[in-house]
């Protein structure tokens, strides 16, 4: 069983708080700031807490350098304003904070568990990183790609990256930047639903990538890319973005959480305070028999917290669920090539290209809203 469920993406709002259109998730790509000072991050961090959204899923970006505890280390005497400010106490503004989820190379599994919500799940995983460039946060040499991207757990449904992978949206005109190919073949390895990055703010769009599933060894990965017309361009409607079933061309993709084994039973306290009883098909992970409240919790088994929205989180640290593939993520089967056939990619770039350098003016895009059928976890 799947459900609709609303996804926002924004990236590169460079300290603009804009009015979000209504969600269920919301996606930041990167470049929260100009410059990552406090200030900065604690304007954008309250912005992002008060979206109305039932999950929040963040990564900073190049600019955002105090949260690049290595970088900030390092060149504290190449820019001097830095040193003026508490990096740890930055970075605690997106690490303590109790409804974002922040993402530095990790990956977590959401379940959107609000009475009033889609009672969906997904797995996501968020990097920050982006190719070397002058003296800017959270980059990575060619030598440093693979082990990076090599990271993302092949049964991601939702990869998250400041950088955009090579040849997807993700032409510069100001500069010589471009997206990163060994990111492109670890997309290729994964196969996610959706790939949501920003970076380069030119190219701000998206592309639907068929997957040459059957490639030879050397062979091109893409079998077919569709460039998306956005619908939001010059008028009052949103960029909408629809894989739906119900919107006639649902995204050739199954989440690899798709697959229940069974359902046992735990309890999430609910609006009113009473607890509300889920049949859950993620077994494994919410073990726990004391209610979650909206507070961090904690087990031997699995990170957990619920977030105030009602959003649960789950990060890596218990045994290995029995939903999904019965072999390996790794290991490619028929019935995963089969399964996980088409990725959107998503440049969501909120900040246009930065013409007013010249004196040119500054432009913004709309945010990117995705509708997208993800498996139902619970049932009421």
């Amino acid at each position: 069983l799947t459900r609709r469920t609303r996804i926002v993406c924004i990236s590169d709002t460079h300290n603009q708080t804009p009015k979000l259109p209504k969600g269920d998730v919301l996606i930041h790509a990167g470049d929260i700031t100009a410059l990552g000072s406090f200030a900065e991050l604690q304007k954008m961090v309250e912005w992002l807490e008060k979206a109305d959204f039932e999950a929040k899923i963040v990564v900073a970006g190049n600019h955002d350098l105090t949260l690049d505890a290595e970088f900030d280390e390092q060149h504290k005497s190449l820019r001097h304003w830095t040193a003026s400010q508490d990096a740890e106490k930055c970075r605690r503004l997106l690490r303590e904070s109790n409804s974002i989820t922040y993402l530095e190379n990790q990956a977590a599994t959401i379940y959107l568990a609000s009475p009033t919500g889609p009672h969906t799940c997904f797995k996501v995983f968020g990097s920050p990183c982006s190719p070397t460039m002058r003296n800017w946060a959270f980059g990575y040499q060619a030598h440093e790609a693979s082990k990076l991207w090599d990271a993302i757990p092949s049964d991601t449904d939702i990869v998250v990256t400041h950088t955009p992978p090579k040849d997807h949206c993700d032409t510069a005109t100001e500069d010589v930047r471009t997206g990163c190919e060994v990111l492109l073949q670890a997309l290729y390895r994964v196969r996610p639903m959706l790939s949501v990055f920003g970076h380069i703010h030119e190219a701000r769009g998206v592309e639907r990538v068929r997957w040459n599933v059957e490639v030879p060894e050397n062979g091109r990965l893409e079998e077919a890319v569709e460039k998306w017309q956005d619908p939001g361009i010059g008028n009052n409607k949103q960029s909408l973005v629809d894989l739906t079933a119900k919107g006639g061309r649902p995204l050739d993709n199954a989440s690899s959480l798709a697959r229940p084994a069974h359902r046992p039973e735990f309890p999430i306290r609910g609006n009113g305070g009473q607890p509300d009883v889920f049949k859950v098909v993620q077994p494994g992970v919410l073990n726990s028999t004391s209610p979650l409240e909206g507070v961090p919790h904690n087990n031997s088994e699995a990170n957990v917290r619920a977030t105030p929205a009602g959003a649960v989180e789950s990060r890596p640290g218990g045994p290995r669920s029995d939903i999904g593939f019965v072999l390996e993520p790794d290991v490619e089967t028929v019935d995963r090539r089969a399964a996980r056939r088409e990725t959107v990619m998503i440049n969501a770039a909120f900040l246009g290209p930065r013409t007013s350098r010249r004196g040119g003016p500054t432009t913004f895009h709309k945010p990117v809203v995705v509708d997208i059928d993800l498996p139902v976890w619970a049932f009421e």
